[in-house]
C-alpha cells in the first residue's frame, strides 16, 4: 500500500478542490481493499450516483469518501441535515471512508472506515440555517460527531502513517456486523451507548456494577426510560449473545 498520491493525474485541473478529489479518489481505487470481503475491488461509482462514491464490485458494499488536509478531528462536515436523517431511517446509507493527508507532501496520514451500522441520529448534529444573504438562504447542513462513535467503529487502515495488517482490518469489521441486525435506530443506539460505556472503562474485564456507574448519564440521555438498570442488563446480554462480550459469571464480563 502506497502513502503518496499519483500527482501527475491532477495536472490538468486548476481548482485545488478538484485536484484533491481526483488524487484521493484515485488513491482509494488503487490501494484500498474492501473491509467486508477483503477483495481489492473498490471502484469509483458513476458521477450521478447519490451519496456513495465507491462500491466493492465483489460484495456490493458502498462507501462515501471524506478527505481533509488537516487532522480528522472530532466532527466531519456533511450535507443537508434533512437528507442525512432520511438516509438513517431508510435501508440506504453507505459506509464512510475518512482520509487525512499532508498538504505539503501530498501523502496520506490516516485512513479509516466507519461502518454504516454505527450511524444513528444521535451522532448527527444540525447546523445553523444559512443566512438570508447566502445564495442558499435557509439551507440546513449537518455535522457527523465522530467523538460520539465508539472506537470500535473507527477501523484504521492507516494510523499516523503506519499501515495496519489486512487481517486486523477484516477482524475489526466483522466484530460489529451484528449491529446490522438491529433495524430500529433507537435499539441500535442503546447498544452503541453501552459499547461506549464499556470503552470508557478502559478495561477488558469489568463488572455489572462498573456499567451501573453510567446509570445517571444514560438516564439523562434516555429520559423516557425508567428502568435503566434493566436496560443495561438487557444490552449486555445481547452483546454477550453476539460474541462481543463473554460472561464470566457473578456479574463479571470479558471484552472479546
Amino acid at each position: 500500500m502506497k502513502l503518496n498520491f499519483e500527482i501527475k493525474i491532477a495536472e490538468g485541473y486548476k481548482s485545488p478542490s478538484q485536484k484533491v478529489r481526483v488524487l484521493t479518489e484515485k488513491w482509494v481505487s488503487d490501494n484500498i481493499f474492501c473491509p467486508n470481503c477483503g477483495q481489492i475491488n473498490i471502484q469509483k461509482m458513476v458521477n450521478n450516483k447519490p451519496v456513495a462514491d465507491f462500491i466493492c464490485v465483489s460484495c456490493k458494499e458502498e462507501f462515501e469518501l471524506k478527505s481533509k488536509k488537516t487532522a480528522i478531528g472530532e466532527k466531519i462536515v456533511d450535507g443537508a441535515y434533512r437528507t442525512m436523517m432520511e438516509r438513517l431511517s431508510s435501508n440506504y446509507n453507505p459506509n464512510l471512508f475518512l482520509l487525512s493527508y499532508n498538504f505539503q507532501t501530498l501523502e496520506v496520514q490516516n485512513f479509516l472506515v466507519i461502518p454504516k451500522h454505527f450511524f444513528v441520529p444521535d451522532i448527527i448534529e444540525e447546523r445553523r440555517p444559512l443566512a438570508a444573504t447566502a445564495r442558499r438562504a435557509g439551507w440546513v447542513g449537518c455535522n457527523i460527531l465522530l467523538h460520539d462513535i465508539p472506537q470500535t467503529g473507527k477501523i484504521f487502515f492507516i494510523r499516523n502513517r503506519q499501515i495496519e495488517t489486512k487481517n486486523k482490518v477484516l477482524e475489526e469489521w466483522k466484530k460489529t456486523l451484528f449491529l446490522r441486525d438491529e433495524k430500529e435506530n433507537k435499539e441500535k443506539g442503546w447498544l452503541l451507548d453501552i459499547i461506549n460505556c464499556i470503552e470508557k472503562l478502559s478495561m477488558r474485564n469489568f463488572t455489572l456494577g462498573d456499567i451501573y456507574s453510567f446509570e445517571s448519564m444514560l438516564s439523562e440521555k434516555h429520559p423516557g426510560n425508567k428502568h435503566i438498570k434493566d436496560k443495561i442488563r438487557q444490552q449486555l446480554q445481547i452483546l454477550r449473545d453476539k460474541g462481543y462480550l463473554e460472561f464470566a459469571g457473578q456479574g463479571r464480563y470479558h471484552l472479546q
